[in-house]
């Protein structure tokens, strides 16, 4: 029995799930999504015993484990969720752990960044094709809800064409020299980890919103923030800011999606929506700017925080239900994950290999 949004008993099938890592994101952001997914928590795992004890205590796992191996070996887990960080190289952990999951015969989900290339992802891709299993990656931007509903308002006939998607990210590029020492040493230096990371975000949603670029080409200025430009199939543009060095806080993200009809969505601050439609024409003959039937003119959403709702809460604004949800959804439903697939990884980390060929040239990404 599971206990639904209003707090009542229901017949509803779960995932049987087990858990590697016990982190400060993990306790925060993914463990407390179960509440609301179709998700049972049978064992949890992490280096330290006791903090896999005392997760498993606090978020209802029957078993914890030191060695995710052991752990691999308990029938009654068919998924896993891996929320780890990066090995004494700089290089996440995730691959291995994935590959060992899925010859175990287990579904995986499992945090960003999955690989630091596009060949672990490959290694990824062709295990969970033997084992027959699901795989998805915690890429967040595509779940937003904010995020879904510019899209789908981007995507409505009305609407017309994109023609242009304009993104602003607080992101540090690293140097071509940062980038050369990595190769040489065959280890991720911090700065270029943290892009790895962080990339995924705006990566992803750009991937999302218009799919896979053919080109890139970008500048970097002395201090690290830097332009990227991308072009697509489809002959649409789209620029990526990466402010890097702006205030933290008020604000950090934005996304504006043009079309080729008079129209335009914004996305400001990752949570309120508006559709901006020409509502009326005329240059110095129009006496009122109140004009214009209600659906010809500019439309707002954003999310109220005077009452407990649920799209309120972190959890659902930020996309993490939503990701564990079509997770546990597509498991249950016999089908493949819609979104954060592993094609969806393979691309975000494409984008990473072809930074690290640095700023001033036209790069293609022709898969």
């Amino acid at each position: 029995m599971r206990i639904n949004f209003h707090g009542r008993l229901e017949d509803r099938p779960e995932v049987r799930a087990g858990f590697i890592g016990c982190g400060s994101h993990s306790f925060r952001n993914i463990y407390p999504t179960f509440q609301f997914a179709p998700v049972r928590l049978v064992a949890t795992c992490d280096l330290s015993l006791e903090k896999a004890e005392a997760f498993a205590e606090k978020f209802g796992a029957i078993r914890a484990y030191q060695d995710y191996r052991e752990m691999l070996r308990n029938d009654a887990i068919e998924a896993v969720f891996i929320v780890t960080g990066y090995d004494k190289k700089g290089k996440p952990l995730y691959p291995r752990m994935a590959v060992d999951s899925l010859e175990a015969g287990k579904h995986v989900w499992m945090e960003k960044p999955p690989a630091d290339s596009c060949r672990e992802i490959e290694r990824i891709q062709a295990a969970a094709a033997r084992a027959k299993k699901n795989v998805m990656v915690g890429l967040k931007k595509m779940f937003f809800p904010a995020n879904e509903k510019a899209r789908e308002l981007a995507y409505k006939k009305e609407f017309g064409k994109i023609s242009l998607v304009l993104l602003q990210y607080p992101q540090h590029i690293p140097s071509v020299q940062e980038f050369r020492r990595c190769r040489r040493q065959g280890r991720l230096t911090d700065g270029v980890r943290g892009f790895l990371d962080h990339l995924c975000h705006p990566a992803s949603l750009l991937i999302y919103l218009l799919g896979m670029p053919s080109s890139l080409y970008y500048q970097r200025s002395a201090s690290g923030a830097g332009n990227a430009l991308f072009s697509f199939k489809s002959r649409a543009t789209a620029s990526l800011a990466m402010t890097a060095g702006s205030a933290r806080n008020g604000g950090m993200e934005s996304t504006t999606i043009v079309s080729d009809s008079g129209r335009h969505v914004v996305v400001d601050n990752n949570v309120r929506v508006s559709y901006h439609r020409d509502a009326f024409g005329g240059y110095g003959d129009v006496p009122s700017a109140y004009g214009g039937e209600p659906e010809r003119t500019t439309a707002y959403w954003e999310p109220e925080f005077s009452l407990g709702q649920l799209y309120n809460k972190g959890l659902f604004l930020l996309g993490y239900y939503n990701e564990v949800n079509e997770f546990a959804r597509s498991i249950l439903e016999k089908r493949l994950p819609a979104k954060g697939t592993l094609t969806h990884a393979w691309q975000v980390t494409r984008l990473f290999e072809a930074f690290a060929q640095g700023p001033n040239k036209l790069i293609s990404l022709r898969e």
